[in-house]
């Protein structure tokens, strides 16, 4: 199974063991990081530093002059990630022959709220995710559509892949979260990740709904919950709700508009890229969930795309719904995560790959070879070399 490493430019450059380290892990490909969100991130053998702030979200190379006078626009990343990193990255990478794909993070910035609060989703109440950008605004949509074109296709690229293509909404790790007291549960979530901003009030309203009739729905909804009731599990519990009708006409808007917005970033990154360049989606299989796995339509999204990078940590169920389109031309890559601090088991690897391939994978995809420990990576190693 072909196999790609995450990293950040940072984890490479300044440390010239770093592209024979890799290599040496049985890979044939890293995802490097050219648009990505805020993070603190570890960086356990770096000969400079062990930990990187990055403080807002960036684009790791120079931004293009085709934003000079737009709004909004891409920030430059500060001194984690000065100059071309991404670049000098990928250079040092391919060197080594590894296969280098861009890795490129869209509606998830927080910067951008904080700077333009209008372009966030606003639920029910009135509160605005900084973190979580409105696809449904046409100044966001074309924003977003031109940073995937500009950030996937850099010198060299083979392809890309995209997170965060989809909505966001309010799960999200974000700063010191304190979110988790009162358990939503799926439809708790769901209903408040519906956003209330003009460009989704008139869509709802074009879906037969009244928006503010529809906030104090959600809000009446809500409150047995805030009280500690179950929120009841997927879209039944979200239908239980907010009513059959109402629940599916906020979808039917929210799945237009994300797989709209798909269509068109997947089309800006092929007319900018060259002929075989790889277009893959971070993705979940339910539509109407929200995270940097956009929910989508499996039939849909494998139309529009060369295939899909599917969360397997915990289990390879949702690769399923992908691979029962019969796309045998479609990638599906199994995104299994080698961190062991970060719940993820690089020392049954093997054995999760082999039932991911069983459901339909052939790729895989391992998070995050910069932040994983030697042993982290003597058990990946040692995992590959079996496959």
């Amino acid at each position: 199974m072909k196999t790609s490493a995450f990293v950040y430019p940072w984890d490479v450059n300044g440390d010239p063991e770093a592209p024979g380290r890799l290599a040496a892990l049985g890979v044939e490909q890293v995802t490097l990081a050219a648009a990505y969100h805020s993070t603190r991130a570890l960086t356990p053998r770096h000969p400079r530093h062990r930990v990187v702030t990055a403080e807002h979200a960036a684009v790791l190379y120079p931004v293009g002059d085709r934003w000079e006078g737009r709004s909004p626009r891409p920030y430059p990343a500060g001194d984690w990630a000065a100059g071309d990193a991404y670049g000098e990255a990928a250079a040092a990478l391919a060197g080594t022959g590894l296969e280098v794909h861009t890795w490129v993070v869209l509606a998830h910035n927080s910067r951008l709220g904080a700077e333009h609060p209008d372009t966030s989703v606003v639920n029910a109440y009135g509160d605005r995710y900084p973190w979580a950008p409105c696809i449904a605004q046409p100044a966001t949509r074309a924003y977003l559509t031109e940073l995937a074109a500009e950030a996937a296709v850099r010198p060299g690229a083979h392809g890309t892949e995209l997170e965060s293509l989809g909505w966001y909404g309010l799960a999200h790790l974000h700063a010191h979260d304190k979110t988790a007291g009162v358990g939503l549960g799926d439809a708790g979530q769901y209903l408040m990740s519906l956003c209330f901003c003009p460009a989704c009030r008139t869509g709802y309203g074009e879906q037969g709904l009244d928006p503010d009739e529809l906030a104090q729905a959600v809000r009446s909804a809500l409150e047995p919950v805030w009280q500690g009731a179950p929120s009841g599990g997927g879209w039944a519990g979200v239908a239980g709700l907010l009513g059959e009708s109402r629940a599916d006409a906020t979808r039917a808007w929210r799945d237009r508009t994300a797989r709209t917005l798909q269509e068109a970033a997947v089309a800006a990154v092929r007319a900018a890229a060259p002929d075989g360049f790889q277009v893959l989606l971070h993705a979940d299989p339910v539509s109407y969930h929200c995270g940097a796995n956009a929910g989508v339509d499996p039939a849909h999204i494998l139309s529009v795309a060369d295939g899909v990078v599917v969360p397997c940590t915990g289990g390879s169920g949702l690769l399923a719904p992908f691979a029962e389109q019969g796309r045998p031309d479609a990638v599906l890559a199994a995104n299994f995560t080698i961190v062991s601090g970060m719940g993820g088991s690089p020392g049954t690897l093997a054995e999760d790959a082999g039932r991911a391939r069983d459901l339909g994978a052939c790729e895989l995809r391992l998070y995050h070879a910069g932040l994983a420990s030697d042993g982290d990576l003597a058990a990946v190693r040692s995992a590959l070399r079996g496959l």
